[in-house]
């Protein structure tokens, strides 16, 4: 008889809240942080999650029952990296369970999964994969000084005409919260992302 193996994942936590970034901020969601990053941006607020060694397996049965039971609105896939990993499975029973799945990426790997709506954040420390872009529902640039601008303007020529565009303050530099917003003022296709859990002292 032929025993199928259960995928699992490296999973840094998983909680309940509310999303704190971008176009769905407000918003009751579950979130599945994966372990494991090699992008490193030296300014990351997840460092811990890079190692995903340090991290137990969890099957995808075991997560989707987690994420049904806080009856979230949306499902955010996470990182670290979450790409760095095959996510047919994860999202395929997401899905199965009615739940709405969202990924934050910084596109460093080749796209998996079925989403119905992606954050993509590029980084120059390790440059998106070409498969990313037709699927980005929202750009998210971190923006930490005034060089970060081209780089946002650069990635927005590739991706549909449909997406939001985001610039969001890099939270140890306050600084770049009044570049920002300038910047919008004589650019009105951005908009301005916070980071409104920070903010709340919420996860």
């Amino acid at each position: 008889m032929v025993v199928t193996q259960v995928q699992t994942y490296p999973i840094a936590e998983t909680f309940h809240s509310l999303q704190g970034e971008g176009a769905w901020a407000g918003t009751s969601a579950f979130f599945i942080r994966l372990a494991g990053c090699d992008v490193h941006c030296p300014w990351c607020d997840q460092k811990e999650t890079w190692n995903a060694r340090r991290y137990p397996l969890q099957s995808v049965t075991e997560l989707g029952e987690l994420a049904q039971s806080c009856q979230p609105a949306i499902v955010v896939i996470t990182g670290g990296e979450p790409l760095m990993y095959d996510l047919t499975a994860l999202t395929k029973e997401l899905k199965k369970r009615g739940l709405r799945r969202h990924l934050e990426t910084s596109g460093a790997y080749d796209w998996s999964g079925d989403f119905d709506w992606v954050t993509f954040s590029p980084k120059t420390y390790k440059l998106p994969k070409l498969s990313i872009y037709e699927k980005v529902s929202e750009l998210k640039v971190v923006i930490s000084n005034t060089t970060d601008f081209s780089w946002a303007e650069q990635q927005a020529l590739c991706i549909p005409s449909t997406a939001l565009q985001y610039l969001q303050p890099e939270w140890n530099y306050p600084e770049s919260q009044a570049l920002i917003v300038n910047y919008i003022l004589q650019h009105p296709q951005w908009r301005l992302s916070l980071q409104s859990h920070k903010f709340l002292g919420v996860r």
